[in-house]
C-alpha cells in the first residue's frame, strides 16, 4: 500500500474525483504538450453527467487555457474499468500530436485503462489488509499508530494536514452567506456554532465543525481529502471537537490521524473510495469508518476495538447512494458529513464497550461494500439521473 500521504491530499474542492483528479491529469498532459495550441477533452460517464456541477470543465479549461480548450460532455459513453473517464487530445497547427485516456478513480488519484487498481507507486506497508496488520501488531506488541510510524514517516506531514483541517473548519465556522450554484443553499455552520457558544455540547460542536468543512468544500475552498472532498468534513470534525471540547493533546490527535489514515488506506487498496464507482458508501462510508477508528484510538481503544469500530461504521453505511442534486456537492452531501461524524462517535463508543471480538471482519465488510457497489444501479452512483437527484425540491 502507498503512504497515507497519498490518501490525505490538500487541495481545492468541491470534488476529489471530478475536480482534483481532472486538474492533475490536465497538468500532466499539458507538461507533455507544451507546444500545443489547442486542446480537446472528452468527459465520459459520471464525469460527463455531473461534471458541470462539480466544476470539471472549469478546472480543465483553467489548467489548459480557456481560450484554447474545448470540453465535451459525452453522456452516453462509459468504460467498464471505471465510470470517471476522460480523454485528452493535443493539437498543433490543427494536427493531432498526442492523446491520452485516463480515469479519475477517487481521492484525486489517476489510473490508465486496465491498470491494476491495487498498484502502488511505492509499497510502504508490507501488509495489505487489516487481518495481517493485526497479527503483525500482536506479534510485535504494537499499536496501530506504532505500526504506521514503523513504516511511514508521516508525522510532520500529518501536522500540516491537521492544521489545514482545523483552519478550514475555523473559516467555515465564521462564514455566513449562500453557496454557489443553482440550489442557492444557505450556510448553516455559523448558526449552529453560535448555538454551541450559547450552550456548549459536544454534539453541537461536532455538527458545526463537520458542516464548516463540507460548506467550505462546496464553496471550492481548501480541504483535505478524508478520503475524498465530498466526505472531507467527517474526520476533521471528530479531531477538532476532541481538541476543543475535550482538550485532547495534539500528539494523541496525530496518532489518531495515523490510525484513521491506515483504515482509509486499507479501504482504498482493497475496495473503493469513489462515489461514481460504488456510491456514497465509498465516500461517506469510508470517512465514517476512518473517523470511528480515530475516535476509538482517542478514547483508549485497543487494536481490536479500533478494528471493530471501523467495521461497524462501514457496515452501517452499506448501500448508501450517491445522488447529488444538480451535480452539486451540496444536497445530500453536506448534511451527510455531520450525521456521519456522529455515527463515527457512536461506533467507537459502542466498540469500546466490547472486548473487540465480532463475527464480520473489517476486511470482509470491504468486500461486501464492493459487491454492493457493483450491484448498485448507475442511477445512484454520482450520475444525478436517479434517486434524490430527480426529486422536486424547493429552491
Amino acid at each position: 500500500m502507498d503512504s497515507i500521504k497519498n490518501l490525505f491530499k490538500i487541495g481545492y474542492g468541491p470534488s476529489s474525483s471530478h475536480t482534483m483528479g481532472p486538474q492533475k491529469a490536465a497538468k500532466i498532459f499539458l507538461e507533455k504538450n507544451l507546444n500545443a495550441d489547442k486542446f480537446i477533452c472528452d468527459l465520459y460517464g459520471s464525469l460527463a453527467l455531473t461534471g458541470k456541477g462539480h466544476l470539471t470543465d472549469y478546472i480543465i479549461k483553467k489548467t489548459l487555457g480557456e481560450e484554447r480548450t474545448i470540453v465535451n460532455f459525452l453522456y452516453d459513453k462509459t468504460y467498464d474499468y471505471h465510470p470517471n473517464g476522460l480523454k485528452f487530445y493535443a493539437y498543433k497547427d490543427n494536427k493531432l500530436i498526442d492523446e491520452w485516456l485516463v480515469f479519475s478513480v477517487g481521492g484525486g488519484d489517476l489510473k490508465e485503462l486496465n491498470e491494476s487498481r491495487k498498484t502502488s507507486t511505492k509499497d510502504i506497508y508490507p501488509h495489505k489488509n487489516m487481518r495481517d496488520i493485526l497479527e503483525y501488531c500482536k506479534k510485535e506488541n504494537l499499536t496501530l499508530a506504532d505500526y504506521v510510524k514503523r513504516f511511514d514517516d508521516v508525522t510532520d506531514y500529518l501536522k500540516e494536514v491537521m492544521n489545514t483541517m482545523f483552519n478550514t473548519i475555523e473559516i467555515g465556522l465564521n462564514t455566513k452567506g449562500t453557496l454557489p450554484g443553482s440550489l442557492k443553499l444557505n450556510r448553516r455552520a455559523n448558526d449552529i456554532y453560535l448555538k454551541y457558544l450559547e450552550n456548549k455540547s459536544f454534539s453541537k460542536l461536532l455538527y458545526a465543525s463537520a458542516l464548516a468543512t463540507a460548506e467550505e468544500n462546496a464553496n471550492g475552498g481548501i480541504v483535505v481529502t478524508s478520503p475524498t472532498c465530498g466526505a472531507s468534513g467527517v474526520l476533521p470534525a471528530v479531531l477538532y471537537s476532541s481538541k476543543i471540547y475535550h482538550h485532547t493533546d495534539d500528539e494523541v490527535l496525530i496518532k489518531a490521524l495515523m490510525v484513521a489514515g491506515l483504515v482509509g488506506n486499507i479501504i482504498k487498496f482493497n475496495g473503493s473510495i469513489s462515489g461514481a464507482e460504488v456510491g456514497c458508501q465509498g465516500e461517506i462510508g469510508s470517512a465514517c469508518s476512518m473517523a470511528a477508528a480515530c475516535q476509538a484510538y482517542i478514547i483508549g481503544g485497543n487494536n481490536y476495538q479500533i478494528e471493530y469500530a471501523s467495521e461497524i461504521a462501514l457496515e452501517h453505511n452499506l448501500g448508501l447512494t450517491c445522488d447529488p442534486i444538480d451535480g452539486l456537492v451540496q444536497i445530500p452531501c453536506i448534511e451527510r458529513n455531520p450525521l456521519a461524524s456522529a455515527k463515527a462517535i457512536d461506533a467507537a463508543n459502542y466498540a469500546i464497550l466490547t472486548d473487540g471480538t465480532h463475527r464480520v471482519s473489517f476486511d470482509e465488510i470491504i468486500k461486501v461494500m464492493m459487491e454492493t457497489g457493483i450491484d448498485l444501479s448507475s442511477k445512484y452512483k454520482e450520475t444525478s439521473i436517479g434517486g434524490l437527484a430527480k426529486r422536486e425540491i424547493n429552491k
